[in-house]
């Protein structure tokens, strides 16, 4: 069974970056809620887990992933924030590293072990997708509105939606981790195209 000490490791960093203690406890639980609910046993399934099954990831790990997404939404919020002359938003960093550690908590759900070493998609994730899913995930374990929004609407749920400011750079960033190798497995990637 995958503890909150076992969570506490792999974000580290990233939740040492909520200052809210409370909300920090929060992310926990939805992470440790979504390990049990979708039968996830140890840190070492996390960390072979895909971060998508529609493209090859190439070995990137939903872990990897998680903590890319987040760590990239705050340097994008960082750099309009140090670069801008007058900053028109006010950026909550306690709001993005939460959203970002839980933007894809719902594939918790969405994602299982086919029994023979891969990953399908999952009877619940028929259902629903994980933005939907990670969103009662983590309203369960009380994760406030403006956070349970970036969780909603980071992925195509988002679009002609209301955003937190948060939410655009946590879509963003996960876009900008998907995209590559979107592109890649289509050989649409310029660096990928063999010459001719």
């Amino acid at each position: 069974m995958i503890t909150a000490e076992d969570i506490t490791g792999l974000f580290k960093d990233q939740l040492e970056s909520i200052e809210n203690q409370e909300l920090r406890q929060k992310v926990v639980d939805a992470w440790v809620l979504g390990c049990r609910e979708g039968g996830w046993e140890s840190t070492e399934e996390l960390m072979n887990m895909p971060f998508t099954l529609l493209v090859e990831t190439d070995g990137i790990n939903f872990i990897e992933h998680t903590v890319a997404v987040t760590e990239g939404a705050a340097a994008l919020a960082r750099a309009q924030q140090d670069n801008y002359s007058h900053l028109p938003y006010a950026i909550d960093y306690d709001r993005l590293y939460a959203g970002g550690l839980l933007h894809d908590v719902g594939k918790l759900l969405e994602i299982e072990s086919d029994g023979r070493g891969g990953y399908r998609k999952s009877l619940a994730g028929m259902h629903l997708r994980h933005p939907i899913s990670g969103t009662v995930l983590a309203a369960e374990c009380g994760i406030p509105e403006d956070i349970l929004n970036i969780i909603t609407c980071h992925s195509k749920e988002g679009e002609g939606r209301p955003q937190e400011i948060e939410t655009i750079f946590v879509h963003q960033a996960d876009f900008a981790t998907f995209n590559p190798l979107k592109m890649k497995s289509a050989r649409l990637l310029i660096s990928e195209i063999p010459e001719v």
